[in-house]
């Protein structure tokens, strides 16, 4: 079948189907179409009139399943991204014109399979370049040594005291006494070294060597020229070059990494959120992973059990560990080994995340969930582009440490910010402009930027990505009580509890 005939047979078909129609098939005078509507899309398998029309309709229905296996947005967008991973797949199942006998498990095995031709390949590249950059590393040393022979032959015998360093060979000299006065190996002696002493005494007073103006380790840059240094360290700033003088967290830092345990038993609950808006309106990805971890210091305290409250969210799905007691769980919200006599592994340098017990997934289109939304509106005056951008918060949380940055075209000299309800800052090195915010609660759930940059493409302003971090969760998560299996009063027990972004975009 040609491509034309193709192109013309899926151009007839959105004209054939009409609406409050309850079967999927339509027949022309050659072909007949099966068809399932997967949201906004259609589905759609041409066969002809002769095929069986039971067998056409298991094969649409094992497509279908195979499409949010692949691309977890059925929308254009999404289908249009994983375009090549869709087409691999129902290749899978259709092998010339005819359905093959595979379920969806044995496709996804069939497309994930690893080549050993392919691994071989890719070794065998490796260790070509690898060799190659051995050759280079070893000529580079050959071209470094004869330079330096190369230098040593041009300036005769004072090579070797050039090397030591122009400071011992001041010193050395002033121990000779030599001097331009008549004493000594004077002007008037036939030998000539008071001009060549002369030449290297000078070299010294116009860059003073390292080893004497070098500051003690420990104390930065305080010591010597001072004022230059701090100009020089605040133009790197401006710059937006990351100067490590005092090292601060990073926003998106975990908070139970930064603080040492003190309590016998430690819980953290985390919440990871990906989520990628649309610049129009609409979530495309929403996606909230989270875990509930264990530390325990002592030994004594391992034989334990853990009560939880779970929230009333009914989209979460919870995953207990392998090992946990999933029926003690599911009866009692009771977190516990399957072998009640094997303790929880203890010490704290064992694994700075603690031991996993509990996991869970919550997945939604619904914007209401979203923590935070932005809405960028940009516009063109003349040269000028005028960009507003505003933020909405929802109620459910309060957020800390928000940072929204904001993609900007190249640029001579920083944005002029008209307005903001927060603190801005001009990455000049990346081009990019950061609205931060320290808290957003009841008293600021919406807020808004204005800012005025030479004419530009509003594409030029996306993707924005911001990063904040919660002490709430989805999940709302609570550990209730710690149960001693050996017996005796409970141990204490602290929880920690963090929602955390991991990628969160406006496209």
């Amino acid at each position: 079948m040609s491509r034309i005939r193709i192109e013309g047979l899926l151009a007839a078909f959105p004209k054939l189907i009409g609406s409050g129609k309850q079967h999927t098939y339509v027949e022309t005078e050659n072909v007949r179409y099966v068809y399932q509507p997967i949201e906004a899309l259609y589905l759609l398998l041409v066969t002809n009139k002769q095929s069986n029309i039971l067998e056409d309709l298991d094969t649409l229905r094992l497509l279908s399943k195979l499409v949010p296996e692949y691309s977890f947005s059925l929308d254009e967008e999404g289908i249009c991204t994983h375009a090549f991973e869709l087409i691999f797949a129902f290749d899978e199942v259709i092998a010339l014109g005819h359905k093959e006998n595979v379920t969806v498990a044995q496709v996804k095995q069939y497309c994930e399979m690893e080549s050993h031709e392919e691994k071989l390949h890719k070794l065998v590249m490796q260790s070509k370049i690898n060799e190659t950059k051995d050759v280079m590393k070893r000529k580079a040393s050959e071209i470094d040594k004869s330079k330096i022979e190369k230098n040593r032959g041009e300036k005769g015998g004072f090579g070797p005291l050039q090397s030591m360093g122009s400071g011992r060979i001041e010193s050395s000299f002033s121990d000779l006494s030599i001097s331009s006065s008549g004493a000594g190996f004077g002007s008037g002696s036939g030998f000539g070294l008071n001009s060549d002493v002369d030449s290297f005494s000078t070299k010294p007073k116009a860059r003073p060597p390292s080893s004497a103006t070098a500051p003690p380790k420990g104390l930065g840059m305080k010591l010597g020229k001072s004022q230059r240094t701090n100009q020089f360290l605040e133009s790197l700033k401006a710059e937006g070059e990351v100067i490590h003088e005092d090292v601060q967290p990073k926003l998106g830092q975990s908070r139970s990494a930064a603080l040492p345990l003190t309590d016998p038993i430690t819980l953290t609950v985390e919440e990871k959120i990906n989520v990628t808006l649309k610049r129009d309106g609409g979530v495309s990805n929403f996606d909230v992973q989270g875990t509930l971890s264990l530390q325990i210091l002592n030994q004594e305290d391992g034989n334990i059990q853990v009560q939880v409250q779970t929230g009333e969210n009914q989209a979460i799905s919870f995953k207990t560990h392998p090992n946990m007691n999933k029926e003690l769980f599911a009866n009692e919200s009771v977190l516990g080994l399957k072998d009640p006599n094997r303790p929880f592994p203890t010490g704290q340098a064992s694994d700075a995340a603690g031991v996993g017990l509990l996991k869970w997934r919550m997945q939604s289109t619904d914007e209401s969930m979203v923590p935070l939304t932005i809405n960028c509106w940009p516009s063109t005056s003349g040269n000028e582009t005028y960009v507003s951008i505003e933020y909405e918060a929802s109620s459910i949380f309060d957020l800390q440490n928000v940072v929204i940055s904001v993609p900007l075209p190249a640029l001579r000299e920083a944005p002029s910010v008209k307005q903001i309800d927060g603190e801005w800052r001009y990455d000049s090195r990346n081009s990019v402009l950061e609205w931060s915010v320290l808290l957003i609660d009841n008293s600021n759930r919406s807020g808004s930027m204005e800012f005025v940059v030479p004419q530009a493409d509003s594409s030029a302003f996306f993707p924005i990505s911001v990063q904040f971090m919660a002490t709430d969760t989805f999940s709302d998560l609570k550990v209730t009580n710690i149960i001693p299996l050996k017996g005796g009063n409970p141990p204490k027990f602290s929880q920690r509890t963090q929602l955390i972004t991991e990628n969160y975009q406006v496209v």
